[in-house]
C-alpha cells in the first residue's frame, strides 16, 4: 500500500484458477469496520490451510470486517490410486448373510451393488502440498484485485471530501466578509438601546459595554480552528495510507467548532453558514467511516 493511496473498507474481487491439480475459485467481500475482522471460509479438505490464509490477509488488508470464500474441485484423478473400504464390504457382505438366513429364495450378491454403496470407492487422500502454492498464489491475486477497487473507490472518496472542503472554506469566507458589518450594526444597536431606555453612559463605560458584547459574539477564534482542521483534512487525505481513524476525530472537531459558531451567531447569515457547515461535516462523516 502507498502512502498517497486512500483506500475505501468496501470492495469485492473474485480470481480463478485451473491446472493439473484441480480449480479453485476464491472471493473476497469486504465492508466497513472499526478493525480488521476476517472470515475464511474453505471447504473441508483445505482447512489446514486456514491460519496461512490469514497471515496472508493481514498482509495487505489492515482494516474492515472481509469475507474470503474458496471453492476447490478435484483435477484430473486418472492418475489417482483408488481405494476399496475393504471393512466396509466385510461388513456389507455380514449383514447380506444374516438377511439370507431369514428370507426364501435370497438372491446372490452383486459386486456392482456393493460398489455402488456410500463410502465403499475412495480417491487416495489430497496431498494438500501439491495444491497449497496454488491456493496461495490464487488468493494474493484475489487481494491484489480488491486493493485495486478499494483504492479506485478511495479516490472517487478523495474527489467527494475535497470538494466538501471547498464549499466549507467558502462559507467561512463568507462570514468573515460579513464581521465587520455585524460588529458595527451590533455597536449600532447597542446605542439604540441606550438612547431608548435614556440611558446616558460615559464614553469609557460604553466603550466597556460595546467590548464586552463583542467579545460575547466573537467568532474569530471558531473560524481560526476551522480553517485549521480544513488544512489539516486536506493534508491527510494527500498523504493517504491509514487515515480513517484521524478523519474521523477531524470530522468530529469540524463538527464542534460548526456547532460553537451557531450558538454565537447573531446574524442570520452566520447561522445560515453555520447550518451548511454541519451539512457538508455530516456528509463527510459518514463518508470517513468506508475509509480504511
Amino acid at each position: 500500500m502507498t502512502t498517497d493511496t486512500l483506500h475505501s473498507m468496501t470492495g469485492f474481487a473474485r480470481a480463478q484458477a485451473q491446472g493439473n491439480w484441480g480449480l479453485a475459485i476464491c472471493e473476497l467481500r469486504s465492508v466497513n469496520h472499526r478493525y480488521l475482522e476476517t472470515s475464511v471460509h474453505l471447504p473441508e479438505t483445505l482447512r489446514a490451510l486456514e491460519s496461512t490464509l490469514r497471515d496472508q490477509i493481514r498482509h495487505h488488508i489492515k482494516r474492515g470486517k472481509l469475507e474470503c470464500y474458496i471453492r476447490y474441485q478435484h483435477g484430473d484423478v486418472k492418475n489417482a490410486e483408488l481405494i476399496v473400504n475393504t471393512h466396509l464390504v466385510r461388513q456389507l457382505c455380514q449383514v447380506n448373510d444374516s438377511i439370507a438366513e431369514v428370507i426364501k429364495n435370497p438372491s446372490m450378491i452383486n459386486t456392482m451393488d456393493i460398489l455402488r454403496w456410500p463410502g465403499i470407492l475412495q480417491i487416495e487422500e489430497l496431498d494438500l502440498e501439491v495444491i497449497e502454492d496454488e491456493i496461495v498464489k490464487l488468493v494474493d491475486n484475489a487481494l491484489i484485485s480488491l486493493a485495486e477497487a478499494r483504492s479506485r473507490e478511495g479516490s472517487e472518496l478523495r474527489a467527494l471530501f475535497i470538494k466538501r472542503l471547498d464549499g466549507m472554506e467558502a462559507e467561512i469566507a463568507k462570514v468573515k466578509t460579513r464581521l465587520p458589518d455585524i460588529l458595527v450594526a451590533q455597536r449600532e444597536k447597542l446605542m439604540t438601546r441606550f438612547k431608548d431606555a435614556k440611558i446616558e453612559l460615559d464614553p469609557a463605560r460604553l466603550e466597556q459595554e460595546i467590548v464586552m458584547v463583542v467579545q460575547r459574539i466573537d467568532i474569530l477564534e471558531e473560524i481560526d480552528r476551522l480553517s485549521a482542521h480544513i488544512s489539516e483534512t486536506r493534508r491527510i487525505l494527500k498523504q493517504g495510507g491509514l487515515v480513517g481513524r484521524r478523519l474521523d476525530f477531524l470530522m468530529q472537531e469540524l463538527h464542534r467548532e460548526a456547532n460553537t459558531l451557531g450558538a454565537k451567531s447573531i446574524d442570520v447569515d452566520t447561522t445560515r453558514a453555520s447550518v451548511e457547515l454541519k451539512v457538508l461535516i455530516e456528509q463527510m462523516r459518514e463518508q470517513v467511516q468506508n475509509i480504511e
